[in-house]
């Protein structure tokens, strides 16, 4: 736990403490922001609170006294809830706006995580509670110097990956054929060649399976792929290595030698919504404008929607990337959910709009990484489909 920098920025977002509350290890984000061991075990309530200056305090159960000790501060201990309330309230009495695990109306569930009893508990003291989120985004979604030099080598492998991979495709479409789920196990091979890992396998989604953004072809649900086939490659993977950080792609292509009018207007009407969404995204980054990641699933999906397939884009433009490929910083979310998060610099997420018709669907997805004053797409970005 970096202490200093938690307290700096309390002070940064006009907080005047942050309050880590757990029971039966109902808040992970807690164990790794303080640097607790997540195989600890937790049968009690136990409370951590950090000022924006001078020393935390704990509270802990007796029978579970040293949970907290590998933290700084003072220790208070409990039996009785009555005993619970009293100490709480004594920890919180210099402070007013305390910052939790919390999300007003649950419109970021993922940071959402205190119990609503609690949330009460902690009012009924006269307090006044604050979302950690953005708090949270720094401390476990902005990348160090070396997790960004992970980011560049794993998206060097996966371009090339990617590439060949419609390559091979091709190949054997036209010599002994193949199926989805082959094609996935050929590039699973191919991170084990380049010592990349990934939670999940890539998606090899072929017409129609295209359309349905989170298809896993699967040994027994594995479609052909065939001449005049339209192809989508979702692939994700990071170094084999601690602390390595994603990058994540989805790219299509058409099996064939001309690509159809229609597949060819769903492209570039989602090209265009990625584009405005990275410009949205870069210009705010240029001019110190504060921009939150609703902002920029709006900007996409209003051009979608004046193309008139509004209804056919149904997910979130696109998340926060770190050690999970889903990290817990801004997504780029007004649909699912409405993340007012701040996108901050050393930060990293994919903007990766779609249509998604019954025959085909369309997603394209680049990897936005924020730095002081400026963003970049860190890889290739796809300007036509490929010809396979």
């Amino acid at each position: 736990m970096d202490l200093a920098a938690i307290q700096s920025a309390l002070r940064e977002q006009q907080f005047d403490a942050w309050l880590f509350y757990d029971h039966h290890h109902r808040d992970p984000i807690a164990y790794r922001v303080l640097g607790l061991p997540e195989s600890l075990m937790v049968t009690r309530r136990w409370f951590y609170l950090i000022p924006a200056q001078g020393e935390p305090s704990k509270l802990v159960h007796r029978i579970e006294a040293g949970h907290l000790d590998s933290l700084p501060g003072s220790k208070r201990e409990y039996s009785a809830w009555q005993e619970l309330w009293e100490n709480l309230k004594a920890m919180l009495a210099p402070y007013r706006v305390i910052a939790m695990q919390y999300s007003p109306n649950n419109l970021v569930p993922y940071i959402g995580l205190v119990d609503a009893g609690t949330i009460e508990l902690i009012r009924g003291f006269g307090k006044e509670i604050a979302s950690s989120g953005n708090l949270v985004a720094r401390f476990e979604a902005t990348w160090s110097d070396a997790q960004i030099q992970t980011h560049y080598a794993a998206r060097d492998k996966i371009d090339a990956i990617t590439a060949a991979a419609f390559q091979e495709i091709g190949r054997r479409v036209r010599s002994s054929g193949t199926h989805e789920f082959e094609m996935q196990q050929w590039i699973m091979e191919a991170f084990a060649r380049e010592k990349l890992v990934t939670e999940d396998a890539p998606i090899v989604g072929v017409n129609a399976h295209s359309g349905d953004p989170h298809y896993e072809p699967r040994a027994d649900r594995s479609a052909p792929i065939r001449e005049g086939d339209f192809v989508l490659l979702d692939i994700w993977a990071r170094l084999d290595q601690p602390d390595s950080v994603y990058y994540d792609i989805t790219w299509t292509g058409f099996v064939g030698k001309s690509i159809p009018d229609r597949h060819r207007k769903i492209f570039e009407i989602v090209r265009g919504a990625r584009d405005v969404g990275v410009k949205t995204v870069q210009d705010a980054v240029a001019q110190g404008r504060r921009i939150c990641g609703w902002e920029v699933d709006q900007a996409t999906r209003q051009h979608i929607a004046a193309a008139g397939y509004g209804a056919q884009f149904v997910h979130r433009t696109g998340h926060s990337i770190g050690t999970s490929v889903h990290a817990n910083g801004a997504n780029m979310d007004n649909l699912e959910t409405k993340d007012e998060r701040e996108i901050i610099p050393n930060s990293c997420f994919s903007i990766e709009p779609g249509i998604y018709l019954p025959e085909f669907g369309v997603r394209s997805e680049v990897n936005v990484l924020v730095r002081p004053g400026r963003a970049e797409v860190t890889g290739k970005i796809q300007q036509e489909i490929v010809l396979i």
